[in-house]
């Protein structure tokens, strides 16, 4: 599995130090969790995937030069300056998305949302 991730991070290095952190929180707080890593994407799951985690495709204006998306699912809308984006997917299924550029910002906040999300794939 290590070896996937690294290859996952392959053209953005500075970025596995940064994910390691997410999963080490995650999985200390979480259980039963699970990591699926795919060519676009590092889901997060439990019976079903609750966070994702992909790399942008080109830069863009007013945003960090090093970051990765953590997306993740809910039954509502969250509103916060944070979510650069949140689309209703199918009726009551929301997915929202955060930039994540430094360890500081995997906080108790996004830890929350995240504790949420993992709540909700298991119903």
């Amino acid at each position: 599995m290590e070896k996937e991730i690294e290859t996952f991070f392959k053209n953005s290095p500075e970025l596995l130090a940064l994910f390691e952190h997410l999963k080490e929180v995650l999985f200390a707080r979480m259980d039963p969790i699970g990591i699926s890593v795919q060519k676009t994407q590092i889901a997060f799951r439990s019976r079903r995937s609750f966070a994702y985690v992909w790399l942008p495709i080109r830069p863009m204006k007013n945003r960090p030069d090093l970051y990765f998306i953590l997306s993740f699912g809910l039954d509502h809308l969250i509103s916060s300056p944070r979510i650069v984006e949140a689309v209703e997917v199918r009726p009551n299924r929301w997915t929202h998305h955060l930039i994540i550029s430094k360890c500081s910002e995997i906080d108790e906040e996004t830890l929350n949302w995240l504790y949420q999300a993992f709540q909700f794939s298991l119903r």
